[in-house]
């Protein structure tokens, strides 16, 4: 195990999990040169409508909208709890000259919770937890925008080892925002999946 995991995740099965996805030797520098898949089209929409500031980008993996928002300008805190995720994002970001604008954060975003209203931006492209949406919303400054997508129930028809607690219920996430919140856009896509772009 690297020293530098957090000892409450080391045996943590979802680091376990994304770990073994990223790197199937389960080496944190072994794919830490792979290429960065590009933004999510549902996180360049939301960094195009959000005001200038920071970005938080939540079990953000390798993500490729943590680096277009560096290299916008913007800091960005990015979230996961797979450490060989976090590498290749790290090592991407030095490989552009972006390192400086990127904090990782090894979290378990069951648990973890963000600052209130310290960003322009908050993203989540792959992940569904009531828990951590309802502690990611306060995160959004005023003025700026939520974007999230998850798979919806409806995928379980065709993924039924899929647990529904990491599936939307009918009306979320929209359903879950507070007052003063205004959805710019929910709607299904393919794959099952469910997108909100809001803003605060």
């Amino acid at each position: 195990m690297d020293d530098s995991v957090p000892p409450d995740l080391a045996d943590h099965p979802d680091r376990l999990r994304w770990n073994a996805k990223y790197a199937p030797d389960g080496s944190a520098g072994a794919d830490a040169g792979a290429p960065v898949p590009p933004a999510h089209p549902l996180a360049a929409d939301a960094l195009r409508a959000a005001p200038d500031g920071p970005v938080l980008d939540l079990a953000c993996g390798p993500s490729g909208a943590a680096l277009s928002a560096a290299a916008a300008g913007r800091p960005v805190t990015a979230v996961d709890i797979s450490d060989v995720a976090l590498a290749r994002l790290g090592a991407a970001a030095r490989r552009r000259g972006l390192a400086a604008r990127i904090t990782l954060v090894q979290a378990d975003l069951g648990t973890w919770r963000p600052p209130a209203a310290a960003f322009a931006a908050v993203l989540c492209t792959g992940f569904w937890d009531r828990a951590a949406f309802a502690a990611a919303v306060p995160a959004v400054a005023p003025g700026g925008v939520l974007a999230w997508e998850a798979f919806t129930a409806a995928a379980r028809r065709d993924r039924p080892h899929l647990p529904a607690a990491w599936c939307l219920a009918p009306g979320e996430p929209a359903s879950l925002l507070p007052d003063g919140f205004r959805v710019l856009d929910q709607r299904d896509v393919q794959g099952g999946k469910r997108r909100i772009l809001a803003r605060s």
